[in-house]
């Protein structure tokens, strides 16, 4: 117990010790926000990882999806490592970034707005970055909170919700991008060491996978099948929405608008991919083997009514597989993919609300430091509401994801996919396949459809959408 807080503890002081040195760095916007656009490609291959995967994967994702689906949930690891971060940087990142150039701009809103040469789109859409990224923040507090309530006794669920929102907000409101970058090289690197332990321990633990294939063949044989037992509809919709959705996720996209150049690109592309392939796949099938670490016979009694028993169940087999002495790495690993995460989700939801909506529509010459400060003090206003959100628990993480990732990959992604890769795009594709999108995930979600699902079939119509509108209603010349 000693070692563990004296551990956590000098990690929260180094990261606010980088945090104070980011900040006397930081003098303009553009350093705040991207890092001053030449951030190199091992910071932005690891910002890009880290940010992708954070603490919800590994604890509620992994744990319930997992258990579902046995070893067949590994193909969203891998699909995520194969579309959702090599065919991303492939299609995406240069292109992006020269867009960045090209239309002089520092976010996915602004891109909108200039590519349409459509104002209103940029209110809709930080609005729908600002509100629709507060679940997956809350979620993410959940997760871990959920992590240091089960390995730290006496440790309530409150505490470390409000601790990690305190601690989220002071960091995140100092360093800005190129901080958030150099740490989450430092962050990458303790996941990579943490996931190799996972994997070691796990198979150890087990004398072997034959022992645990066995195990789940006699559960259900459908547990080692290339699909399993929900079938291949709930397995392609969590394939689809965790994958896919990169597209046009305003935390990822963001990490091409601040990398330096075209041959960062290529390598950035290599390196986030052996990342991404390495953490998605181990994550997913230690979460598989909670069958076999965990049964009926000795089920703790941590799983109660706190907490949605999915949402415990990889902390608590975390626990069982991984020595005491070293449990420690495992907490900082998770710590350091959530804290990722959360710096890219503050610092894009707070951007929205700075630069695109005040800027663009209340204050037009706001200074560069007005800006700056306005998006630190958005920040600590989206951790408050986000712990406060966590709080509550409203839902199982893989539905608060789901919901999050669905509503915001619906709404962008026709309007932003088609604007960076096709010249045909006009603002009324961009407007349709946008409200079109977003609706169909939210009827579907509150008709009852489960949010990984409902969101799949949204960006499928907003992917559909933007072109035949697009052909059937021209601009007035």
């Amino acid at each position: 117990m000693a070692i563990k807080i004296t551990v956590l503890a000098l990690y929260t002081i180094t990261i606010i010790v980088f945090g104070i040195i980011g900040a006397k760095k930081t003098r303009t916007f553009s350093d705040f926000l991207l890092g001053g656009g030449k951030v190199g490609p091992w910071m932005t291959a690891f910002s890009y990882g880290t940010a992708y995967f954070s603490a919800v994967i590994f604890i509620g994702f992994a744990g319930k999806i997992g258990w579902g689906f046995g070893y067949s949930g590994v193909w969203i690891g891998f699909f995520n490592a194969l579309i959702g971060v090599l065919l991303v940087w492939k299609l995406l990142a240069w292109k992006v970034k020269q867009a960045s150039v090209s239309y002089g701009i520092s976010t996915m809103s602004e891109y909108l707005e200039a590519r349409y040469n459509a104002r209103n789109i940029k209110l809709f859409a930080s609005i729908v970055i600002f509100v629709f990224l507060i679940p997956y923040s809350a979620a993410v507090f959940q997760g871990l909170s959920y992590l240091f309530e089960s390995s730290l006794p006496g440790l309530e669920y409150w505490h470390a919700v409000v601790f990690m929102g305190l601690f989220t907000a002071l960091y995140l409101s100092l360093g800005g991008y190129k901080t958030m970058a150099s740490l989450d090289t430092f962050f990458g690197i303790v996941m990579v060491v943490g996931v190799i332990m996972m994997i070691i321990f796990t198979v150890t633990g087990a004398d072997g996978i034959h022992n645990i294939t066995a195990k789940l063949n006699e559960i259900n044989p459908k547990l080692t099948s290339v699909v399993g037992p929900p079938g291949w509809w709930p397995l392609f919709s969590l394939v689809m929405l965790t994958s896919v959705a990169p597209f046009a996720m305003p935390q990822l996209i963001q990490k091409f608008l601040a990398i330096r150049d075209e041959k960062a690109v290529k390598t950035g592309m290599i390196a986030s991919t052996v990342f991404a392939l390495l953490i998605g796949c181990v994550a997913y099938f230690v979460g598989s083997t909670g069958r076999f670490f965990i049964t009926p016979e000795n089920t703790p009694q941590a799983f109660n009514d706190s907490a949605p028993i999915f949402d415990k169940l990889m902390p608590e087999l975390l626990m069982r597989i991984i020595p005491d002495s070293l449990f420690v790495i495992i907490l900082v690993l998770l710590l350091s993919a959530s804290m990722s995460t959360l710096a890219s989700l503050v610092l894009i939801s707070s951007s929205a609300l700075s630069k695109d909506f005040y800027h663009g529509f209340i204050n037009r010459e706001a200074s560069d430091e007005k800006l700056t400060l306005l998006t630190r003090i958005a920040s600590i206003v989206f951790v408050l509401l986000s712990v406060v959100l966590a709080l509550f628990k409203i839902d199982t993480i893989v539905a608060i994801l789901g919901i999050s990732w669905g509503a915001i990959g619906s709404a962008f992604l026709g309007p932003f996919l088609w604007g960076i890769l096709g010249k045909k795009a006009n603002k009324y594709g961009a407007y349709a396949s946008f409200f079109a999108g977003l609706g169909t995930t939210l009827i579907l979600y509150f008709s009852g459809v489960q949010s990984p699902q409902a969101g799949t079939i949204g960006m499928l119509v907003s992917l559909a959408v933007n072109p035949v509108v697009s052909m059937i209603i021209k601009p007035k010349v």
